[in-house]
């Protein structure tokens, strides 16, 4: 997705053009929806492409490292809820050994293409 400048925010100038982790436009996240039953929790999750757009409208505000922030996180998009948990908690002090800590790294890299 392509964020020419000035659609800050996003929300409200390029929500045609996002969409949730589950892939329904914004624009169809509804008050309405909701009630109707027709939402599920991927439809409240940010997607990779919503968080590299972030990324470029930070970036052409001379913010790189927010932009570099941004796009880790588009990079962990693709990581389970469950896993990004067990994650947390290994990196908590003492609760992992210096080979484990490589093993968790490999693994981001390998399975979830998350170097």
């Amino acid at each position: 997705m392509t964020t020419p400048r000035g659609k800050y925010p996003l929300s409200e100038n390029a929500a045609e053009t996002l969409r949730a982790a589950s892939g329904r436009r914004l624009v169809d996240i509804t008050a309405e929806a909701a009630r109707a039953g027709e939402l599920s929790m991927a439809d409240f999750q940010i997607s990779a492409d919503t968080l590299r757009a972030q990324a470029e409208v930070a970036l052409q505000a001379g913010y790189p490292q927010q932009a570099s922030n941004l796009i880790r996180a588009a990079e962990l998009t693709a990581v389970p809820n469950a896993e990004v948990l067990r994650m947390y908690n290994t990196l908590r002090p003492g609760r992992a050994t210096h080979a484990e800590l490589v093993a968790l790294a490999e693994s981001l890299d390998t399975r979830y293409h998350a170097p």
